[in-house]
């Protein structure tokens, strides 16, 4: 996929019981690409005026299309009502909002649409993106993203989206506003010992759960325990919880854009399963986990599971029973502080990033290596570091290397390329061209081990690939069993393992 990319659509709405939620993980990508000099419009049937301000005001142009009825009753998904028209209409009203223009990705993530909309809006837009967390439909899309945590998530979309379509899935690739990612550096692992409790169910709340967390919390009778409150302007509760808060001495904060600063300040979170999960994860903030919405329930227990939440089945009670659950989590602080450092591990907050690689928009470059370049891969060769994870380990003498290099710069199947960040040669990759298919190699510069540079690297690599190579239709690697962090780099770059290479030493 070209990095040249730059008018990119989102169609995304706040319907039903999609809350917020969809919108703000379009938008952390949608300000990615921003960054990256992208020109970004969303089109959104139903959107309440403060999403349309948070848009716009983000630098994006925003696209309302009218409501209309049309039957959809022959659609057979679960969520065909929430859309509040056919999936026919509903192409072709966001072809009319794309028309005119040449659109290089087209991003949908709503659960009321599946491969018949993408397919009818193949011609609107170079690639398709999917946002999905149900895997109940089946898709027509180039990428899929499912940022939850699922134990059978590979399977998931079997038989479901077409064979070339790459799947992004997991916590990784979790689509967090930038705050997160900043105030992520700058937090530890809690202590387990719990001073200050954040409630969230979101801004809607539908279930009304906000009310039973209060109750719960002010029946601990903890005087020193700090309490944040968050909910939406158009929570159906909100002068009642604001009064209630106000009694105890409890912070209310309505339609706040500190979400990710409350996070970071809290000691454990009471609140819904979902996106803001995965943002209270990556600040390492444990929490006490409601499911909310039917879609929530497998997320809900797959990541209680692998140790990110709590997620107790409330027995009939309602504050009683969650002041209950709340009360065993405060007496036990090694569960908060496993749950804090295992939420660290499974999202870094540079999921945007790595999708952002995925879709071409990277911030590395490659170029053709010079003769020029000797001197510098000659050095990178013999360090200890990429030596120790190349095929021949020993020191590469000056006239060998001098040799091959002027072989591989003269060669039209062996193709050289180095790396460019910000002005910085970064790395190197190398393409062996035998027919159709072509080895890979590649290493970063050896002060860049472990940045995370690796992928996006590839991914230029490849994309310079396909623009001069188009005969090659196939990538290979060979990578050593022990050598884990490349195992992970071509694994996050989309490569399969084909087979198993066994050795066996005698004498």
């Amino acid at each position: 996929m070209k990095s040249t990319a730059k008018n990119l659509a989102f169609r995304v709405d706040a319907s039903g019981e999609i809350g917020t939620g969809h919108f703000m993980r379009c938008l952390a990508l949608a300000d990615g690409l921003k960054e990256r000099g992208a020109r970004v419009r969303f089109i959104s049937r139903h959107a309440p005026d403060h999403l349309r301000e948070l848009v716009t005001g983000s630098g994006h142009e925003f696209i309302s299309i009218a409501s209309q009825r049309e039957p959809h009753l022959a659609e057979k998904l679960p969520h065909s009502g929430w859309l509040g028209t056919s999936q026919r209409a509903d192409a072709r009203d966001t072809t009319q909002a794309l028309s005119g223009e040449d659109w290089d990705w087209l991003v949908v993530d709503h659960y009321a649409l599946d491969a018949r909309w993408e397919s009818a809006l193949r011609g609107a837009a170079g690639h398709i993106l999917a946002i999905d967390d149900l895997a109940d439909r089946v898709h027509d899309c180039d990428v899929l993203i499912d940022q939850n945590l699922y134990l059978d998530a590979e399977c998931r979309y079997a038989g479901k989206v077409p064979e070339d379509c790459r799947l992004l899935l997991g916590p990784r690739y979790a689509l967090l506003r930038e705050e997160f990612g900043r105030l992520r550096a700058g937090v530890i692992a809690r202590s387990g010992r719990v001073h200050r409790v954040l409630v969230f169910f979101g801004g809607i709340d539908a279930g009304q759960h906000t009310s039973d967390a209060i109750e719960a919390l002010a029946s601990l009778g903890q005087r020193d325990l700090q309490v944040d409150v968050v909910i939406g302007a158009q929570h159906a509760q909100r002068r009642e919880i604001e009064a209630r808060c106000a009694t105890l001495g409890f912070g209310c904060h309505v339609q706040t854009q500190r979400m990710a600063e409350l996070m970071a300040a809290a000691d454990l979170a009471v609140g819904a399963g979902g996106s803001a999960s995965w943002e209270r994860c990556c600040v390492g903030l444990p929490a006490l986990t409601l499911c909310v919405a039917d879609n929530q329930k497998q997320l809900v227990e797959d990541a209680a599971l692998a140790g990110l939440h709590c997620a107790p089945e409330l027995r009939p009670g309602g504050p009683a029973s969650l002041a209950d659950h709340l009360r065993s989590l405060l007496d036990n602080p090694l569960l908060l502080r496993a749950m804090s450092r295992n939420g660290m591990q499974a999202v870094d907050g540079r999921g945007s990033q790595r999708v952002l690689r995925a879709m071409g928009f990277g911030t590395v470059a490659v170029r053709k290596a010079a003769r020029s370049d000797s001197a510098k891969i000659f050095a990178w060769r013999n360090d200890p570091a990429i030596r120790a994870v190349s095929r021949s380990t020993g020191t590469v003498e000056r006239s060998v290397h001098d040799t091959w290099f002027a072989a591989a710069l003269a060669s039209v199947d062996r193709l050289l390329l180095v790396g460019v960040r910000d002005g910085e040669d970064i790395g190197v990759v190398r393409f062996d061209v035998r027919e159709r298919a072509a080895e890979v190699s590649i290493y970063l510069a050896p002060n860049l081990g472990g940045s995370g540079s690796g992928v996006e690297l590839l991914l230029a690599a490849e994309s310079w690939l396909a623009q001069n190579r188009p005969d090659v239709e196939a990538l290979e690697a060979e990578v050593l069993r022990d050598n884990r962090r490349s195992h992970g780099l071509f694994l996050a770059g989309g490569y399969q393992l084909a087979s198993s290479r066994y050795v066996k030493r005698l004498g």
